[in-house]
C-alpha cells in the first residue's frame, strides 16, 4: 500500500517545537513535506502575500521555508513545490488554543482551511497551554496521543466531506489525558485586550493583545473539553450562510 503524503505547516514557523512535535508525531503514518513560514505568522488568519514574491528556501529534503502566511505556504506546496498533492494537509502544532472565534483569526486553522479550499482534507492542531517554555516537555508528551488521534483521522472513511478538523491538545501529560470529545465552538469575549501607550516620541499608540478571556458555551463546547482534560475535536466548514435565515425567506421580503 503506498504511504500516505502529508504535508506540514504553522504559523509559528519553521523552527517552532510544535512543528518538529506534529512532524514526529505524523512520520510513522506517511511520507512528510514540510512547507512552513520562515518566522512567526500568528493572527494573519486567511492572508496571502498579494504586493511581493514568496520566496521557498529548501532547508533539507522535502523541507522548505516561505517568507509568507501559512496560507502562501499551503498553496505553493500543492501548486509547485509537491510533485503530486497531499492526502493530508496538517498544520500545527500551535504554541497555544485556537478556540472559539480564535479560529476567525489563526493562522493555523487558516492553513487547514486553505487544504479544505484546494479539496484536501485538513487538520489543524494546537496545543491549549500557557508559556511554552514552561511547557516545552509537556507539548512533547502529547506525541503519542497525537499520532493515535492521527492515524485514526486517516482511517476515516470518507472523509467528512467540506470539512476541516480543528484539534486542542488540553495542558496536561500524555498520560493523564482522559479522552477525546467531538465539540462544537465556544465563545470567548477578550477584556481589556488593547493597551494605549505612549512611543518614545510621546505619540498614542496601542498595544493589541493580553487582557483576560471569559468563554460561555453549551456541555459540548470545545474550551470545556480542554477544561475537562479531553482532547477537543471540532468539525469545521466553510460554509457561513445562516441556514436558519435563508429558510424564512418568505418572511423576510414581506417585511415593510
Amino acid at each position: 500500500m503506498e504511504a500516505l503524503r502529508l504535508l506540514c505547516t504553522n504559523d509559528d514557523g519553521i523552527l517552532a517545537h510544535g512543528l518538529a512535535c506534529l512532524i514526529e508525531a505524523a512520520e510513522p503514518l506517511g511520507d512528510i513535506t514540510v512547507v512552513a513560514p520562515d518566522r512567526e505568522q500568528s493572527a494573519t488568519s486567511h492572508s496571502l502575500t498579494l504586493h511581493h514574491p514568496v520566496r521557498p528556501i529548501e532547508r533539507g529534503e522535502r523541507r522548505f521555508q516561505v517568507d509568507g502566511t501559512p496560507t502562501d505556504c499551503v498553496m505553493l506546496a500543492v501548486e509547485a513545490l509537491m510533485p503530486e498533492r497531499p492526502d493530508f494537509v496538517l498544520s500545527g502544532i500551535n504554541h497555544g488554543q485556537n478556540m472559539g472565534e480564535d479560529v476567525l483569526y489563526s493562522g493555523t486553522v487558516a492553513a487547514a482551511m486553505e487544504g479544505l479550499s484546494l479539496g484536501i482534507p485538513s487538520v489543524a492542531i494546537s496545543f491549549a497551554g500557557g508559556d511554552l517554555r514552561a511547557d516545552v516537555s509537556m507539548l512533547s508528551d502529547q506525541i503519542e496521543p497525537l499520532r493515535k488521534l492521527l492515524k485514526h483521522v486517516f482511517s476515516l472513511r470518507p472523509f467528512p466531506e467540506h470539512t476541516l478538523l480543528n484539534i486542542n491538545m488540553p495542558p496536561l501529560r500524555g498520560d493523564d489525558i482522559k479522552g477525546i470529545r467531538l465539540t462544537r465552538l465556544g465563545r470567548r469575549v477578550y477584556s481589556d485586550s488593547l493597551k494605549p501607550m505612549l512611543d518614545p516620541w510621546g505619540r498614542q499608540i496601542y498595544w493589541i493583545g493580553g487582557g483576560s478571556i471569559a468563554w460561555t458555551g453549551e456541555q459540548t463546547s470545545d474550551f470545556r473539553a480542554i477544561q475537562e482534560g479531553y482532547i477537543s475535536v471540532t468539525p469545521l466548514h466553510l460554509d457561513l450562510t445562516h441556514h436558519a435565515m435563508l429558510a424564512s425567506a418568505e418572511t423576510w421580503w414581506q417585511l415593510p
